[in-house]
């Protein structure tokens, strides 16, 4: 009955990607490393002053969900993406990249503007988010088709959308996966959301299989770090995911700690690095490999996303990186 691999409820975000030094951040008034949310004037506001200083712009679908569903995509997967976009040029440019990528589209339109992250990538090429969530917050139940989940062998979620109005949403989608015997893994996304979130979240994993962390993320979850930190997500959940930058992953199981190692790159941009880990995991889940294989695989098409600006996976062959995983 399980005929697609993952479908993902997330904020579908056209990518503005661009390439400052540090002290932009400052005169933009971000905290570096962090998602930081802006209302439709702000947007704008920050849009014309980039324009005004003729910074470069790179524009690429996203979304951490959407990132994830792609590397799935690519590596031979089914994948189905749930969000909303507006009815304006880049929700119909987001909606055909999707599907070049190979994701099944359930974008619902909204008279409000397609969402857009403003990336600014430093040149240590750390990646600070300024949000316009726009048309993407207006996900709502009747959005979400339940035979998509019933087929589907995970529904992943990420972090961002458990604040605000498609919270409910969000809670709605797992109660269906739940019905459906569909597991269910989830991104916390940002440190900043987890610490505003943290009495949520602690619910929320109560009913997630699967949970993915970084080691600023875990380290706000848990006040652990590494190994402590996958020991204590992994005592409420099957399997708890730690990314820990040139450290490699922990992932934790039955009180079992699995470590992978990283894939050596030239990063020239993290975004969406974790997101194509989660890819290359939750691939490797579907598809009964190991847990070690599977984290291999998302450190290895994490390692390639890097190299490239934005999560384009240009050029990259889904199967080529899988053969060389087993």
């Amino acid at each position: 009955m399980k005929t697609n691999d993952v479908i993902g409820l997330g904020n579908a975000l056209m990518d503005f990607l661009i390439e400052v030094e540090d002290h932009k951040l400052v005169e933009f008034n971000l905290s570096k490393g962090e998602f930081h949310l802006i209302d439709a004037e702000k947007a704008q506001q920050l849009l014309q002053t980039i324009k005004e200083q003729e910074l470069k712009i790179e524009t690429v679908p996203g979304g951490s969900a959407a990132n994830t569903l792609k590397g799935i995509a690519l590596l031979g997967g089914g994948a189905i993406l749930c969000g909303k976009i507006g009815m304006d040029e880049h929700g119909e440019v987001y909606e055909q990249q999707m599907s070049n990528h190979g994701v099944v589209s359930r974008l619902n339109k909204h008279d409000a503007v397609t969402g857009h992250a403003i990336t600014f990538i430093t040149p240590d090429t750390e990646r600070t988010f300024s949000v316009h969530l726009g048309a993407a917050i207006e996900l709502y139940k009747e959005d979400v088709l339940e035979e998509d989940i019933a087929k589907s062998k995970i529904l992943h979620l990420e972090g961002y959308q458990l604040e605000g109005s498609t919270q409910a949403t969000v809670l709605h989608a797992m109660e269906l996966a739940k019905k459906h015997g569909t597991l269910i893994s989830i991104d916390l996304a940002d440190p900043g959301v987890v610490r505003r979130n943290k009495i949520l979240f602690t619910e929320v994993l109560n009913n997630v299989d699967i949970v993915f962390v970084n080691e600023k993320e875990a380290l706000e979850f848990t006040s652990l770090e590494d190994e402590e930190a996958a020991l204590e997500l992994a005592k409420k959940v099957k399997i708890a995911i730690v990314k820990v930058g040139e450290k490699g992953s922990f992932i934790c199981s039955n009180g079992e700690i699995t470590k992978v190692g990283i894939v050596q790159a030239q990063a020239i941009d993290t975004t969406g690095a974790g997101d194509s880990y989660a890819a290359g995991f939750l691939y490797g889940y579907c598809n009964d490999w190991s847990l070690e294989e599977s984290g291999r695989l998302g450190a290895l098409l994490a390692a390639k996303v890097v190299e490239q600006k934005g999560v384009g996976m240009k050029d990259l062959d889904g199967e080529k990186l899988k053969g060389e995983i087993r």
